[in-house]
């Protein structure tokens, strides 16, 4: 199965503080309602190990979207900025968002 006329919002979360995982993963799930989003997937790295992957990052969220204007909806849905000033700007040393397109 291919994905077509996708938007991909993939955020990798770093913690200050490792115990503070469970509270990230509870600030993530805060997101499931927003119409937005077309598929979601909250993840920890995966026990792979080969010299191409990084698993130095605690949590990732993967969002789908329908096209740019979806996405753009969701980076100002109350909800998720909710969770950037309540969850990832507190709770987060680093965090890295690469967004992709269908080619």
């Amino acid at each position: 199965m291919f994905l077509h006329n996708t938007f991909v919002h993939h955020v990798h979360f770093w913690l200050k503080n490792k115990e503070d995982k469970a509270k990230l993963i509870e600030g993530l799930n805060t997101l499931i309602p927003i119409t937005h989003i077309r598929d979601m997937h909250i993840g920890v790295p995966a026990d792979t190990n080969r010299d191409v992957i990084d698993r130095s990052y605690d949590v990732s969220l993967l969002l789908l979207f329908d096209n740019k204007a979806a996405q753009d909806a969701y980076q100002v849905d109350p909800t998720h900025i909710l969770f950037a000033e309540g969850y990832a700007k507190p709770l987060c040393a680093k965090v890295v968002v690469q967004d992709s397109v269908n080619i």
